[in-house]
């Protein structure tokens, strides 16, 4: 049981992986868990207050209606709260968002993080944990993808944005001694997820009777991640908070840790699926057979993710394990009772 309780920040707390790890902080005691969100209309403004409705009452939360983009608030924020770990899980989501919207990520993914490291930087942040991407993995082709690899291909402003996210938060650790731990998401998915994901977009037009569109003709792999394993790791890595290592070589850097007390870590399945096994699964959970239209590969997308956690489980002992069957079996269960469906 834990003795010490420790004010943590947690901004995105509406969104889909904010919930479940507010939640998960909130059951594991110990914290006290402050929220913001921007509550932006990229999707459904009402399922992100759904979700907020959930977290009523957990002991320990409470939650504020904030933008990252609001220096003075954030500053505010920051004065008031002090909090000593900060955890950024807000940010603009979406590849192919970004090729028409691409100021709403430079606002959010690097203007508001700005705004975070410099909170951290001016009111002693213990740890900052921070939420990166396997996007940022571009055009690399040398699979599973490494942390130990280098990134500078992105194929999408989304995955620039997510890399420059990581830049910021290594000066800052450089410059000011701030732990920063980076968590590079695969392909995230479960019960209260975000409507723009495949699966989610999938099962919407299944239940509807619409055909679903699927890209590059179904020839597409995914380290599907399901939500609680996310959170799981999230967690345990709280405690570890980065140290300068005594193992870096300038001459030979590894990107995955560095002279500062700074670390990256991949959190994914570890087990890349078929997209066309996807549907399958879908299809026997909710009893539909889907009408597929079949596209090309979109611009911004990657044909395959694998997420290597090796220093993932080396830190933690743990590697998320959750089959895409069990998880999409408990998404279907969550997308029914939530949305009143009975699919014959």
């Amino acid at each position: 049981m834990r003795i010490d309780v420790k004010r943590v920040l947690v901004t995105g707390a509406a969104g889909f992986i904010g919930f479940h790890y507010v939640r998960r902080l909130c059951t594991a005691g110990g914290y006290v868990v402050h929220g913001i969100d921007n509550l932006n209309d990229y999707y459904d403004v009402s399922l992100k207050e759904a979700r907020l409705a959930a977290l009523e009452g957990l002991e320990g939360f409470s939650f504020q209606k904030l933008d990252l983009c609001d220096a003075d608030g954030m500053e505010a924020l920051f004065s008031s709260f002090k909090p000593q770990i900060v955890v950024n899980l807000a940010a603009q989501a979406g590849v192919r968002y970004s090729l028409d919207h691409p100021r709403a990520y430079t606002a959010s993914n690097i203007d508001g993080f700005l705004n975070i490291l410099e909170g951290c930087r001016h009111y002693g942040v213990e740890h900052l944990v921070f939420a990166s991407s396997s996007s940022v993995y571009g055009a690399n082709r040398s699979l599973p993808f490494s942390v130990h690899d280098n990134v500078d291909h992105p194929v999408s402003l989304y995955a620039a944005t997510k890399k420059a996210g990581e830049l910021m938060a290594h000066s800052y650790s450089h410059l000011y001694g701030i732990p920063c731990t980076g968590l590079r998401f695969f392909t995230v998915y479960g019960p209260w997820g975000r409507p723009d994901m495949a699966y989610f977009k999938f099962a919407d037009a299944m239940t509807r009777g619409r055909p679903i569109d699927v890209y590059n003709h179904g020839d597409m792999r995914r380290d599907f991640t399901y939500v609680d394993d996310i959170t799981e790791a999230m967690l345990r890595l709280l405690d570890h908070v980065p140290v300068v290592s005594s193992l870096w070589d300038g001459e030979n850097p590894d990107p995955s840790f560095s002279s500062a007390p700074y670390r990256l870590y991949n959190i994914g399945n570890h087990s890349p699926e078929q997209l066309v096994d996807m549907i399958e699964i879908l299809e026997r959970e909710l009893g539909v057979v889907a009408e597929r239209v079949l596209l090309p590969m979109q611009p911004g997308d990657v044909y395959e993710t694998y997420a290597d956690v090796e220093s993932l489980a080396d830190t933690v002992d743990f590697r998320p394990s959750t089959s895409l069957r069990d998880g999409l079996h408990e998404f279907v269960s969550w997308y029914k009772k939530y949305y009143g469906l009975v699919v014959a």
